[in-house]
């Protein structure tokens, strides 16, 4: 049975040792640098070969830099003989260009999908896909996790008027996509 590695991406590596406590484990080691002309550089520290590897790197930030470095850490894994990769990416890049809302416009959610793919990845985990079609961007597997359910436990328990608070959506497209939040949200009283 393949032992679990996780590595962390530089987009948020307080989140990855979060986990990695959580998790009881260790984060491996890896080194992110760029070179003068901006090229990144990945260097794995440890032995990847016949392991489960998981790699955390959220597409916030310095988005194209993030997505670069999470390919490249995906394809160093994939060719040190990795048993499987995971990526897990709480805010998926580009997710917000899912659809062709324009002739000649890219559905660059797609790109990202075949180039996460083709670097080497196995299985992607993701959180609140703008839009759930882009699982079917993927020829691999994909779980797509809903904050929902801990956003509002977590309001229940650290807001002490959460009774007489109002949530609101930063547009129209947040609110129709958590227009069910809303009765279940009363309903746990």
């Amino acid at each position: 049975m393949p032992n679990i590695v996780l590595f962390s991406g530089s987009s948020h590596q307080d989140l990855s040792q979060r986990v990695a406590d959580r998790l009881g484990l260790e984060l491996g080691k890896v080194v992110t640098k760029k070179f003068s002309n901006q090229e990144t550089s990945v260097e794995i520290g440890e032995s990847v070969r016949g392991e489960d590897v998981y790699i955390i790197q959220s597409g916030c930030g310095e988005i194209n830099d993030n997505l670069m470095e999470l390919l490249i850490m995906i394809n160093a894994c994939k060719i040190a003989s990795s048993s499987r990769v995971t990526a897990v990416i709480p805010c998926f890049p580009y997710a917000r260009q899912d659809k062709k809302d324009k002739s000649r416009a890219p559905i660059s959610a797609k790109l990202v999908a075949n180039m996460l793919s083709v670097a080497g990845a196995d299985h992607i985990i993701t959180m609140d896909l703008h839009a759930s079609q882009i699982q079917g961007f993927f020829d691999i597997p994909v779980d797509n996790l809903y904050a929902e359910p801990a956003v509002l436990q977590w309001i229940r328990e650290n807001i002490a008027e959460w009774k007489n608070c109002i949530i609101v959506s930063p547009d129209a497209g947040g609110a129709k996509r958590h227009v069910f939040s809303l009765p279940f949200f009363f309903r746990i009283r």
